[in-house]
């Protein structure tokens, strides 16, 4: 069950589809401003483990304690969905796909803070000017449509708009994946910042070592549907003791990295 220290508490989590298991007896826990990476190669469980947390898949069986409270089951109505969507929120890996393109950026935030919280017009224009500061965007970045927007302004907008709520977890899939890499160290450097400022605490759904490396304090590791490896960051990365971490880890590309030594490598 999770605490104050222990924010999100997942207990034998099991996901079946048809005949196939997705997520098989998953087990971890969250604490309180921590950060935690989900690894794994692409159909390993951990995206359909993400949407079981906040409440997108139904679990076959398992428990998922949250911010104190059973979130097991999916939101009956829609004020459960306000409660959990003010505890637990989701940045997802396309923020074009994920925001309204005919809103702009304020709008958006706007939308969130009159969801879920009862704050006057005044105080909430306030407010959007807080989380813009706090992601690194100006007036006019906040005042067009995502259209306008690079990428990485976007994601930002994205993460704003999960902040606006006031979670104490926000899930992030895949969330810079789709950036390169200098906009992805602008984006996590201001995740960093926020964490520090606000204390929220992650899970990170990642493939990527990189970013799971700089963002995250302790990981596990899934392959097909299980968790095969768990410790901190850096004991699993800089010393993995199972044979798929292991090839996980051979899998970034180092210094001298050609396709021709990587195969060999994998294959002694």
């Amino acid at each position: 069950m999770a605490t104050d220290d222990t924010l999100l508490d997942v207990r034998g989590l099991t996901k079946v589809f048809g005949d196939r298991t997705a997520v098989d007896q998953v087990t971890f826990e969250l604490p309180r401003g921590r950060s935690l990476a989900i690894v794994g190669e692409s159909g390993s469980g951990k995206s359909t483990l993400a949407k079981m947390i906040v409440g997108l898949e139904a679990p076959t069986s398992g428990t998922i304690w949250a911010c104190g409270a059973d979130r097991s089951a999916p939101a009956t109505g829609s004020r459960e969905r306000r409660v959990r969507g003010r505890q637990v929120q989701i940045v997802f890996q396309d923020p074009y796909s994920s925001l309204d393109r005919r809103q702009t950026g304020a709008q958006a935030l706007d939308e969130v803070l009159r969801l879920h919280h009862d704050y006057g017009a005044d105080y909430r224009r306030t407010r959007i000017a807080e989380l813009a500061r706090l992601v690194g965007l100006d007036d006019r970045q906040m005042s067009v449509r995502p259209k306008a927007l690079s990428g990485g302004q976007r994601q930002r907008i994205a993460i704003a708009r999960a902040l606006a709520a006031e979670p104490r977890i926000i899930i992030l899939d895949e969330s810079v994946a789709a950036l390169d890499v200098s906009i992805q160290a602008q984006v996590l450097n201001v995740l960093m910042d926020i964490r520090d400022a606000t204390g929220v605490a992650y899970v990170l759904i990642s493939h990527d070592l990189a970013v799971v490396r700089q963002i995250s304090d302790d990981i596990v590791v899934m392959q097909d549907g299980r968790i095969v490896e768990r410790g901190t960051t850096e004991q699993v990365l800089d010393d993995p003791q199972e044979a798929y971490t292991q090839l996980l880890r051979a899998s970034v590309p180092e210094p001298g990295w050609t396709p021709s030594r990587r195969q060999k490598r994998s294959t002694t």
